[in-house]
């Protein structure tokens, strides 16, 4: 089979598992095995170590006052509940500071729904103004919450609605809705509203893939990308397409020779509320760190327009040098912007050098495809995930 063959085959298979790829779900750990198996049998040693996540189910969603029933969804991991109770409305932190809403329903729009809330342990980026939220959510104890959101296609892609809360670790139950349905129910501010949620949250593991070669070697270069996808979605650029590379790439390597150890790195978790599987790998690997040459991440390649774009991270000058002549060898690559929201930053707030490759068109696809159904293999062009790969590999091999 060609390898652009190999690649479409590739990216239809993690596509395709049921029900998606969010972590800790059947498809997922069919995944995760498909990308072991696959490694396997180049030779690699291959660590699938599992670590305790959530996975979620839902049911029957339905909010109602009056007879009036309003179009709701369901926020990731929220507990369920049946609760009759008054409608609260706050649109800024300082009404939600001074508002009683204990064992009411809150209703939260405007400013305070600006951007998705960071998951309140997330260690990687949260800023004090979303912990200061969650603080007082928590602390004003209302039954349940509705959030109406509107377009924010840089941070939370083509969602709309989007939801402002996807967190495991948060308690109360809720729901959201678009800002014209928010402005809807606003209007009732007061009358007594029914929420019903049926769901689930359910015990689970889930693992990263590590594949292995040339243990040995005092300095490593690591490849990444996320084999996890977004619940909703079934996650062709975000990332199964960064995922087809790694799968590439590790059989161009079968037979490598060189000096460095390789570590091909399908990270589960990037489009989970704890980044479980990054936190197991820190937990686990980030003493061996020390000896890592430079850690790569591929992550929304491959989109049909633009070509691929690569950014660099604290990188020495010699590394520097040899990307600019390596890469800049193919058409189809090209140097980018920087960008922060990848799991490369796991490397950089290390203090390791780093490389990131993403789509040229990253602004256009975030806000038009990214976490939403639209996301699927038709708008992937596997030469240049292909074109990818080859690259890659010759950066290793001028090592």
């Amino acid at each position: 089979m060609q390898e652009l063959e190999k690649a479409e085959e590739y990216l239809n298979t993690l596509c395709s598992v049921k029900p998606n790829r969010r972590t800790g779900s059947p498809g997922n750990r069919a995944a995760t095995d498909f990308f072991a198996a696959m490694v396997k049998k180049w030779g690699y040693t291959v660590d699938t170590t599992p670590f305790l996540c959530l996975d979620y189910k839902s049911g029957e969603i339905s909010l109602a006052c009056n007879n009036q029933v309003y179009e709701v969804y369901v926020s990731q991991f929220s507990p369920g509940c049946d609760v009759t109770a008054k409608l609260v409305t706050v649109s800024t932190i300082e009404e939600l500071e001074s508002c009683q809403c204990k064992g009411e329903i809150l209703l939260m729009r405007g400013s305070i729904c600006a951007e998705q809330l960071m998951p309140k342990n997330f260690v990687f980026y949260n800023p004090d103004q979303h912990k200061r939220i969650y603080s007082l959510l928590e602390e004003k104890q209302p039954a349940a919450i509705i959030t109406a959101t509107a377009k924010n296609p840089e941070l939370v892609g083509a969602l709309y609605p989007f939801p402002l809360i996807e967190d495991g670790d948060f308690d109360i139950p809720s729901v959201y809705c678009t800002d014209v349905v928010g402005q809807e129910i606003s209007a009732k501010t007061g009358e007594v509203f029914r929420l019903v949620i049926e769901a689930n949250r359910i015990t689970a593991t889930a693992c990263n893939v590590i594949a292995l070669k040339n243990q040995a070697a005092p300095q490593k270069i690591v490849v990444s990308a996320h084999i996890d996808a977004y619940w909703s979605t079934p996650g062709a650029l975000d990332d199964a397409s960064g995922t087809v590379v790694l799968l590439l790439l590790a059989e161009m390597l079968q037979d490598y020779k060189g000096n460095l150890g390789i570590e091909i790195v399908a990270f589960n978790g990037e489009d989970y509320y704890s980044a479980g599987g990054q936190m197991d790998y820190l937990r686990r690997f980030g003493k061996d760190l020390a000896g890592m040459s430079v850690a790569i991440n591929v992550d929304d390649v491959g989109y049909k327009q633009g070509k691929t774009a690569y950014s660099l991270y604290d990188c020495p000058d010699e590394i520097k040098q040899k990307a600019h002549n390596i890469f800049g060898k193919y058409d189809g690559i090209v140097v980018g912007e920087p960008w922060y929201q990848g799991d490369h930053m796991i490397f950089v707030q290390n203090k390791k050098p780093a490389i990131a490759f993403t789509s040229e068109n990253v602004a256009e696809l975030m806000a038009t495809i990214t976490h939403s159904p639209k996301d699927t293999p038709d708008v992937v062009d596997c030469r240049k995930l292909v074109e990818l790969a080859h690259a890659l590999k010759d950066f290793i091999q001028a090592f």
